[in-house]
Order: structure tokens, then C-alpha cells, then sequence
């Protein structure tokens, strides 16, 4: 179930700007409600071969990890112990790559995004979360 107060404060957190590191968090939480209901969604994760992504906002000492694929998205704070890929970048990159406002391949390409290790799951990633923020759009409409 997806709990509506906190889609409300996602939604708003997205008109206002993300204010710090921990709003990411809730953004992963709703992307993980939202993935265990729209059948889509399941349906996208169950053609996922599983991996776990690090994701590091290198100006405020802040990771998360997200584990995804064989019908799974999950995330948690902190250091994930073998991940596939790592994402590095400043809080401004990060922050606007989640946000939609900046695009991952374009931070990439202009050196403000670093990203090692499988750039097939990476894509996978950025792909899947795309998708989300899209079911997201058209469930408000």
C-alpha cells in the first residue's frame, strides 16, 4: 500500500527542492511503494537480472544502496557490502539527477557524475527509476 501522506510529501519536496541528503531517502521509500503495487512496475523488476548499486553524495558524507531486480527494489542508507556500480557526485548533481531536473548521462559526460563498475546495471538503474518517476506522474494526473 502506498501510504498517501507520504506521496504528498514527495510531491511537494519535488515542487520546493530537495532541502538535504535525507529526502532522497523518502523519494526511495515512495519509489518502493509504488514498485510493490503497479503491476508494470513488478513486471520491470521481475525482467531485471538482481543487483545492489552504492550511491555516495561526495560533499556531505552521505550513501545509500538500492538493491534491485528479480522483482525487488529496495534501498537503505549507508555502505552496501558488494555493490555492482558505484555513484559519486555532489549534492547538487545527485540531488537533481533525482529529481529529474539533471540528466545522468549529461553529468556523466561533463564529469559531474563518477560512476564504477557494471555501466549495464547503472543504466538499468537510471532506467528504472525514470520509469517510476513517469507511473508516479500519470497515478497524480
Amino acid at each position: 500500500m502506498v501510504d498517501e501522506s507520504l506521496a504528498k510529501e514527495v510531491g511537494n519536496m519535488m515542487e520546493d527542492g530537495m532541502k538535504g541528503p535525507e529526502d532522497i531517502l523518502k523519494l526511495m521509500e515512495l519509489f518502493k511503494q509504488v514498485s510493490a503495487e503497479v503491476d508494470d512496475l513488478k513486471e520491470e523488476l521481475e525482467d531485471i537480472d538482481q543487483f545492489e548499486g552504492q550511491m555516495v553524495i561526495s560533499d556531505k558524507d552521505f550513501k545509500w544502496g538500492v538493491k534491485m531486480g528479480d522483482g525487488i527494489f529496495d534501498y537503505g542508507k549507508g555502505e552496501v557490502d558488494s555493490p555492482s556500480f558505484t555513484m559519486s557526485a555532489e549534492w547538487e548533481t545527485m540531488s537533481g539527477m533525482m529529481s529529474g531536473e539533471i540528466d545522468g548521462t549529461s553529468a556523466y559526460m561533463a564529469g559531474d557524475l563518477e560512476i564504477e563498475g557494471n555501466l549495464q546495471d547503472t543504466i538499468a538503474y537510471g532506467d528504472y527509476l525514470q520509469y517510476v518517476a513517469e507511473v508516479l506522474e500519470e497515478l497524480q494526473e
